[in-house]
C-alpha cells in the first residue's frame, strides 16, 4: 500500500466491547476491561446502499448455491507426501496456512523444502520466500545444506523483508507467485501501524493484509508462527480464526522423529498426521510410520506394552512404558509424558477399585516412546496393562499388542478402526491382540492370519490374559516377535 495518499488513520479498539479510542489506555472506559485496546487501521470504505425495495446503487444480489462455479485452480501439490496428506491433498490457491512449532523444531526447514517442491512444479519465479528473521545469506546456507540450490529450486525469489506492504508490492510484480512463504508472522509489520512487530495489532493486521492479497489472486500463503511457553501459537486467537489451516510441528528437539498435525483445516480433515525424521538433508518422510515409535529391546520388559493407536486413517504402533515405585511417603508422584495426566490418575483409581492393582501409595511414571503424544481413548487398556505389569514386575507376553477404552466400572469399550489396527499389527509381526469383547464381534467375520485375537470384557480379564500366563523371569529369555 502506497503512502502517497497519506497515512491511514488508526484507532485503539477494545476487543471486549468494540469501543474505539484515539490513544492507548490500560483500561477500557466503556466496559472496564484491562489491556484490551488494540491498534487497528481504520479504512474508509463505501457503505452499501440501504434496501429500498427496488434495485439501485449498492444493491447486492445473492446466488443459488448450485449455480456457483467450481474453483478455477486445482490444489497445488507440494511434492512432500506427508505434508500433502495433512493439508488434505495439497495447498489450495487463495488459502492462508499457519505453521507453528517450538524453536528449532524444523519449521523453516520444512517450508523451504516445500517452496522448492512447488518451484519444481510451477517454476521458481512463481515462488516468493520472505523472511524477517534471517538474512539472505542465512537462507542460502540452509538451502545449500539441504541440497536445494541445484535445479529449479535455486531460482526461488527470496527477500529479507518484514514489511507486509513491500512483500505485497513484490508479489504484484510479474509473474504473480503461486506460493508466498512469510517467516514469520510475528516479525511482519504494517506501515500504517505504530506498534512493534509481534504486537496484537501488527500480527492481526499483517494476517489480514496477506489474506486480502491471497484471495483475489489465487496465491497460497504460508505463515510461520512462533509459540508461547505453553505451546500455543503466539499472538491473538483471531489469528487462528483468520487463516484457513493451522498446522503444528511437534516432537522432541533432541529426537529425530517429528509429527505434523492439523488443528484446523477448512479444506480437509484434521485427523491426519504426517511423520518426518530430521536428518542431514532436512526433514525426510518416514518410510514406515507405524514402526517409528516402537522401541528396541532384547526381550519383553515389565511395564512395557505396545498399543495400536489410530491417527486419522493411519494406524501407528507405539510402546507405552510405565514405572511403578514405592514412594518415600506423603503425596505420591504422577509424572506423564505424551499422555494426559488426568487420564492416568483415572486409570490408577479404576485399577485399584476394579482390578485389585493398588497404586494409591506408589509413585507412577508413564511415557510414550519416541516423543509421540496420544489422546485417543484406545490407549487406556495399554496404559493399564503397563501399570499392572510394572507393579507385579512381570512382562506382558511376547508379541502382544493391546487397545481399548476403559470405563469407570472396569469394563472395556469398543474403539473405531479395528480392522486397520489389527492388519497393521499382523504386518509388523505381532501374534496376539488383546481387544474389547464388543469390538471383536465386529471383526469376527474377517480373521487375520497369524494374529490371535483375545477378546476380554473387563480390565481384570485383560490383566489375566496379558500377564498371569507369563512365568516370572521369562521376559528376559524370549525376544519379542513384534519388535523386529
Amino acid at each position: 500500500m502506497s503512502k502517497a495518499a497519506g497515512r491511514a488513520q488508526t484507532r485503539y479498539v477494545c476487543q471486549a466491547c468494540g469501543e474505539a479510542f484515539l490513544r492507548w489506555e490500560g483500561q477500557c472506559r466503556s466496559c472496564s476491561a484491562w489491556n484490551s485496546l488494540v491498534e487497528t487501521v481504520i479504512r474508509a470504505e463505501p457503505r452499501p446502499g440501504r434496501i429500498t425495495g427496488s434495485p439501485g446503487t449498492g444493491s447486492v444480489a445473492a446466488s443459488r448455491l448450485a449455480d456457483v462455479g467450481a474453483p478455477d485452480h486445482a490444489r497445488l501439490t507440494v511434492g512432500i507426501a506427508e505434508l500433502d496428506r495433512v493439508l488434505g491433498g495439497g495447498l489450495v490457491p487463495g488459502s492462508v496456512v499457519l505453521v507453528g512449532g517450538e524453536p528449532g523444531i524444523g519449521k523453516s526447514t520444512l517450508l523451504l523444502q516445500a517452496a522448492a517442491g512447488v518451484a519444481r512444479r510451477v517454476g521458481p519465479d512463481r515462488v516468493l520466500y520472505a523472511t524477517g528473521e534471517e538474512s539472505l545469506a542465512q537462507v542460502r546456507l540452509r538451502a545449500e545444506r539441504l541440497g536445494l540450490l541445484a535445479g529449479d529450486a535455486g531460482g526461488i525469489r527470496v527477500a529479507a523483508e518484514s514489511s507486509v506492504d513491500r512483500v505485497a508490492d513484490l508479489a504484484m510484480t510479474a509473474p504473480i507467485p503461486a506460493l508466498i512463504v512469510v517467516d514469520s508472522v510475528q516479525t511482519a509489520t504494517l506501515d500504517e501501524l505504530d506498534g512493534p512487530a509481534g504486537s496484537v495489532g501488527q500480527v492481526r493486521g499483517a494476517a489480514l493484509r496477506l489474506m486480502e492479497l491471497a484471495k483475489p489472486h489465487g496465491i497460497a500463503v504460508v505463515l510461520v508462527g512462533h509459540v508461547t511457553k505453553d505451546g500455543t501459537i503466539a499472538g491473538p486467537k483471531t489469528l487462528e480464526h483468520l487463516v484457513d489451516a493451522v498446522l503444528t510441528l511437534e516432537g522432541e528437539r533432541f529426537a529425530a522423529v517429528r509429527l505434523l498435525r492439523a488443528s484446523k483445516n477448512r479444506f480437509g480433515s484434521t485427523d491426519e498426521v504426517g511423520v518426518f525424521e530430521m536428518g542431514e538433508e532436512g526433514l525426510l518422510e518416514v518410510a514406515d510410520p507405524a514402526r517409528a515409535f516402537l522401541a528396541e529391546h532384547d526381550g519383553p520388559a515389565p511395564g512395557s506394552v505396545v498399543a495400536a493407536t489410530l491417527e486419522g486413517s493411519r494406524p501407528l504402533l507405539v510402546e507405552v512404558q510405565a514405572l511403578v515405585a514405592q514412594g518415600p511417603g506423603g503425596t505420591p508422584r504422577r509424572t506423564t509424558s505424551g499422555v494426559d495426566g488426568n487420564r492416568v490418575a483415572l486409570l490408577v483409581a479404576v485399577l485399584g477399585r476394579r482390578a485389585g492393582i493398588g497404586l494409591a501409595t506408589h509413585d507412577v511414571y508413564v511415557n510414550l516412546a519416541g516423543g509421540l503424544s496420544v489422546e485417543e481413548p484406545a490407549l487406556d487398556l495399554p496404559l493399564a496393562l503397563a501399570l499392572a505389569s510394572s507393579l507385579r514386575d512381570r512382562p506382558v507376553a511376547a508379541g502382544t499388542v493391546a487397545f481399548g477404552e476403559v470405563g469407570l466400572l472396569g469394563e472395556l469399550r469398543p474403539v473405531s478402526g479395528i480392522d486397520r489396527r489389527l492388519r497393521e499389527c499382523a504386518r509388523l509381526g505381532f501374534t496376539r491382540a488383546i481387544v474389547p469383547r464388543s469390538t471383536s464381534r465386529g471383526a469376527a467375520s474377517s480373521p487375520i492370519a497369524g494374529l490371535e485375537t483375545i477378546a476380554v470384557g473387563s480390565l481384570r480379564e485383560a490383566i489375566e490374559a496379558a500377564i498371569a500366563a507369563v512365568p516370572i523371569g521369562a521376559g528376559r529369555a524370549t525376544a519379542a516377535s513384534g519388535r523386529c
